[in-house]
């Protein structure tokens, strides 16, 4: 299996300083490439709590290239339907070769409804918008003198500067939550899936939905999944609960108040949004717990948890949440600590 560290902010500065937060969470970074973790992953969000110390985890992720050698960079994600193509591709290579070839790409579609608003994009249409988008980077990354015409945006024999360092391009993820039809999307394209197991129970037949459309799209080649969740590893279950929990309510708060404003919004391509923070509400961090969406526990029961959810996704990574409910500092890197020495000796790495 693959380890990965994964970035989600939530604070502001009545909670952290942005100077605090980057430090703790680059020191992270550090830490991870010496104990030989595989990635480290941040999100692009806005204005608000949840995500929005990083509107650009292309930013983040070149100056954690700067300080590492090994420790390959995802993007988890950043949102296609907020940028023109050529920039997003252009960005792409430009990271790609400052940290000689180790960066991977995770696109999300975006979901919440202030950032559309923000800048002026309609919600409808935006499954369109996105994956013509996707493509156009695709193609801008593998091709030069790329032309097309979108509803959404015109290329004209446009050849992105630098090109790729990783032929042909660095590789694809794409983030799903709950749409079947996004997970068999996601199959027939070809990319790799990003799960964020949430709710009361996690339906894992949405990744076999995944995997049963990849393999009738693209016989001979292996579907990848990565999931991400909330880590954190102490001596005792007692003392982990006794760490996690504060913080796991902290972040549930945060994240249904970014989600206020589904109680309202409808959208004929968010089908199944509308009413998504009421559910978020109910939760707590013993549900999160219960249902192995965050990892909470002694080294010894963090393996079994982590067995048990091998079981019913076959994941091919996990990538720890480090930041979640403003954890961080010295507990953080504890845990993380733990977890290296004591936990993933367990799991055979893969050879990158």
């Amino acid at each position: 299996m693959r380890f990965g560290l994964s970035f989600l902010p939530d604070s502001t500065p009545a909670t952290k300083a942005p100077t605090a937060y980057y430090d703790e969470v680059l020191e992270l970074a550090r830490y991870g490439d010496q104990a030989r973790f595989d990635y480290v992953k941040m999100t692009e969000h806005y204005l608000h709590p949840y995500g929005g110390y990083c509107p650009s985890p292309l930013t983040f992720l070149t100056a954690v290239a700067a300080q590492t050698r090994n420790i390959r960079l995802i993007t988890g994600c950043v949102l296609p339907v907020f940028h023109h193509p050529v920039q997003l591709a252009s960005l792409i290579a430009m990271v790609d070769a400052i940290s000689n070839g180790r960066l991977e790409i995770g696109f999300a579609r975006a979901y919440l409804p202030h950032e559309f608003v923000s800048f002026d994009v309609p919600m409808d249409g935006s499954r369109a918008r996105f994956e013509a988008t996707v493509a156009a980077v695709h193609r801008l990354l593998t091709e030069e003198k790329v032309s097309e015409e979108t509803p959404f945006f015109t290329l004209r024999d446009a050849t992105v500067l630098p090109r790729p360092t990783q032929q042909p391009r660095p590789p694809f993820w794409i983030a799903a939550v709950q749409t079947p039809a996004s997970f068999r999307r996601i199959g027939e394209l070809g990319y790799g899936l990003l799960i964020t197991p949430t709710g009361r129970d996690f339906d894992t037949s949405m990744v076999e939905l995944y995997r049963e459309s990849f393999a009738a799209h693209h016989p001979g080649e292996r579907a990848r999944v990565m999931a991400s969740m909330p880590l954190v590893v102490a001596d005792t279950d007692q003392e982990a609960r006794a760490i996690a929990d504060p913080h796991l309510n902290r972040y549930l708060q945060v994240w249904g108040s970014a989600l206020e404003s589904w109680d309202e919004t409808v959208s004929s391509d968010y089908a199944q949004y509308t009413g998504l923070a009421a559910s978020i509400r109910t939760l707590t961090a013993k549900d999160l717990r219960a249902n192995g969406s965050a990892i909470v526990g002694s080294p010894e029961h963090v393996v079994e948890q982590i067995g048990r959810f091998q079981e019913r996704t076959h994941a091919d990574g996990l990538l720890w949440q480090a930041d979640f409910g403003d954890f961080g500092g010295a507990a953080a890197m504890r845990s993380t600590e733990l977890f290296a020495d004591k936990v993933r000796p367990h799991f055979p790495a893969v050879a990158q």
